[in-house]
């Protein structure tokens, strides 16, 4: 009576075993399942009372029994578990056989030595915990004990047979009782034959080395054949499968002889290993040297156990143990292995992070970086917590910084909003194109302004393009005028042909006398284009609308600016920063050689001044040698003076009577370098004159001329007035 109330065991079990994927495991079937809470995936062991026999029934709880109650990391998990009348079920960490993964390898390629080697250290390990330290015999180890978890990792299963192995009485059948076909399995020597007491143990490790190598072992007599064991195993193998049971050695000792040195364990995928499963116990120093090397061994380890063991323990060693920039390497190395949604689950929260971190370390290392994770970052990220830290590097007293965040630009240019993009990005360019002290940042500003032009609005590109690039052009660094030019050229399709004609085509016309023959290359490629395109529409009016149909036309709203193949910012400028340790600051060189200026008929053309204070980069000559492609790369920074050039602070950067605060900023850097043209400057601003002095140089030569003029003649007045007498009174 009281059974019709009771309730049935399995309805309120936390676990949903599902149908698909069932394996079979000796007197288990192994299935796949979830927790119904949380849907969190496991694997559940399921025996069926009334479909085996009393001695099963035995075996199986008493596996559930010994694998509920020893806990090791090599030994199969045990999460939750229950017993009922007509049914047991254990609950551990998804697994699958070794039988199973080896199969799918197989498929792959076959599994690496690497894998089988950390596999095979994990299983010696726990077989050497249950003998040594349990004082247990584990009498059923084989391919069929052997689960993989998805790491890639081993544990040992199969614990229905277990025993204690210090003279107590069991009643368990042995292996053989159950299931006939084990009994190849079986050592040699009688029970209680002599050896230690894991001599039985130990034969079947050998056995099982056999079968990973070789596939399923037919007779006992074919462990003599070595098959495809490695070279580097075969000594201890055969120690393992000896006639003679007392040289058989303990599983500790086969450890040690096998991570000896030249041994088939010792290698840097098992000490990755070992180590990780000690990183919580390790100095600081150590986690910095192995997240170090970790990256160049990061290729050879399998991906499952990247996805899997790696990645949890660098993003550990992020969030608790302050392991900084050293992780980002290895980190976007397993990345590659990822889906994008675990990728967005995974590693964009550190990202995003670590995006917020004051080390400068970690800063540019995001920076250089950034091309590997920004097709996983969502617009709302990127604008609201990444944008807002990354704009701090524009203002970073470190060059290598500020040159690294106008590059991220390029990335970052297609997810920004329209206040970040035209406003807040367009006030930074301005203010690094006007005061920014180094060369090949001022070039790089450029550069990336002409690449991102596709995705400002209309009304935005109307007012910035022209004024930033005519500034460009008259920038003392001579790669930074070429990018000005090439500028022009690459976004000609953004301007009408009234700009073409009465501001750029002027602008390019006064460097077509520029000292450095690069820049005049350009410069006389850029006009042959604008000319070309004023002739089409001279010859044919009709055609005015076609050529201007860009000029208000909508920013890009994705994608890149993949039509500037022959003007690109590539990689890391190393050499840039060879340059800037090699180069002092505040040098001077003479104008490169093979770059005369072409002079006109009526005398010399003017030379190119600098403004004031500001002097000529070091890497002048060293540029001359580059093609453009190289504009971004191989420059040599030096100090600007601030004499002369507004500050940021000057500037109106709200934007006062409904102008564009940036247009200002833009336009009053063009109208600055017209103030420094009425000046009686010479045109490009460039300080040498062609005498190859520059004009700081030859103005303090004619200062000293002067001055020993003036000391002449007063020693001259002086000798012809003789001596002054006394009370005289001194005339000069």
């Amino acid at each position: 009576m009281w059974s019709f109330f009771a309730r049935d065991p399995i309805k309120d079990f936390n676990y949903e075993i599902l149908p698909e994927n069932q394996e079979k495991s000796g007197i288990w079937t192994l299935s796949r399942g979830k927790r119904k809470t949380t849907g969190e995936p496991v694997s559940v062991f399921v025996y069926e009372v009334s479909q085996g026999t009393e001695e099963q029934t035995q075996l199986a709880k008493a596996a559930f029994k010994r694998t509920k109650t020893l806990r090791h990391p090599n030994i199969l998990s045990y999460v939750d578990g229950l017993e009922t009348e007509k049914s047991l079920y254990i609950v551990t960490e998804p697994v699958t056989t070794l039988a199973a993964h080896l199969k799918l390898q197989a498929e792959k390629g076959g599994a690496s030595d690497l894998e089988v080697s950390w596999g095979l250290h994990q299983i010696v390990k726990a077989l050497s915990f249950l003998v040594n330290d349990c004082h247990l015999n584990h009498n059923n180890l084989g391919m069929w004990a052997v689960f993989v978890d998805r790491a890639g990792e081993w544990k040992l299963g199969g614990l229905d047979h277990v025993t204690s192995n210090q003279g107590e009485s069991t009643s368990l059948p042995p292996p053989k009782v159950i299931n006939p076909d084990l009994e190849r399995y079986d050592p040699p020597e009688s029970p209680g034959g002599g050896g230690d007491k894991w001599t039985g143990d130990v034969w079947r490790l050998g056995c099982l080395i056999w079968e990973v190598f070789n596939g399923n072992l037919p007779r006992a007599s074919s462990l003599r054949s070595l098959g495809k064991i490695p070279k580097q195993l075969v000594p201890h193998y055969c120690e393992l499968v000896g006639a003679n049971p007392k040289i058989r050695p303990n599983p500790a000792r086969f450890l040690l002889n096998c991570r000896s040195p030249g041994g088939f364990m010792n290698n840097s995928f098992v000490e990755s290993c070992l180590f990780l499963e000690e990183i919580q116990i390790k100095e600081p120093a150590e986690k910095q040297q192995f997240f170090q090397d970790l990256s160049e061994n990061l290729d050879s380890f399998p991906e499952n156990f990247c996805k899997h063991k790696v990645l949890p323990q660098l993003l550990t060693a992020f969030e608790f143990g302050n392991a900084g920039a050293v992780v980002l390497t290895p980190l976007f190395k397993v990345g590659k292995y990822l889906s994008a949604e675990e990728y967005q689950q995974k590693i964009i929260p550190v990202i995003v992070k670590m995006f917020s971190s004051t080390d400068r370390a970690m800063r540019i290392r995001l920076l250089q970086q950034m091309e590997q994770f920004i097709q996983y970052l969502n617009e709302a990220a990127v604008n609201s917590q990444i944008f807002p830290h990354v704009v701090h590097g524009f203002t970073d007293t470190n060059p290598a910084i500020r040159e690294q965040t106008v590059k991220s630009m390029l990335l970052l240019a297609p997810k920004l909003n329209e206040t970040n993009l035209n406003q807040e990005l367009m006030r930074h360019f301005a203010r690094l194109q006007a005061r920014d002290d180094q060369g090949p940042i001022r070039c790089n500003t450029t550069v990336c302004l002409g690449k991102i032009a596709p995705y400002l609005n209309a009304g935005m590109r109307q007012r910035v393009l022209i004024s930033a690039f005519s500034r460009a052009t008259k920038d003392p660094f001579p790669a930074s005028r070429a990018a000005g030019v090439l500028g022009f050229a690459a976004t000609h399709q953004y301007y009408s042909v009234v700009e073409s004609a009465s501001r750029i085509l002027p602008t390019l016309c006064t460097l077509t006398v520029d000292p450095d023959k690069n820049v005049r290359d350009q410069a006389f490629k850029a006009i042959k284009s604008f000319l070309s395109k004023l002739e089409t529409v001279s010859e044919d009016p009709s055609k005015l609308a076609e050529i201007e149909k860009d000029v208000t036309a909508l920013a890009q709203t994705g994608g890149s600016a993949a039509t500037w193949a022959g003007w690109a910012v590539t990689g890391v400028s190393s050499l840039t920063s060879k340059l800037i340790r090699n180069a002092p600051a505040g040098s001077e060189a003479p104008p490169a050689e093979n770059s005369p200026v072409p002079q006109s008929a009526a005398g010399p053309a003017p030379t190119n001044t600098a403004s004031k204070g500001v002097q000529q980069d070091r890497s002048y000559v060293s540029c001359q040698r580059l093609c453009p492609m190289d504009l971004a790369e191989s420059f040599s920074p030096t100090p600007r003076s601030k004499e002369g050039v507004r500050l940021a602070s000057d500037y109106n950067w709200d934007g006062a009577e409904g102008k564009s605060a940036t247009s200002d900023l833009f336009s009053s850097v063009s109208q600055r370098s017209t103030t420094v043209k009425n000046r009686k400057c010479f045109t490009n601003n460039h300080a040498f004159t062609p005498s190859g002095l520059s004009k700081a140089e030859l103005a303090k030569k004619k200062r000293e001329e002067r001055r020993k003029e003036l000391e002449a003649k007063r020693a001259e007045r002086k000798a012809a007035k003789g001596p002054l007498k006394l009370g005289a009174r001194k005339l000069d």
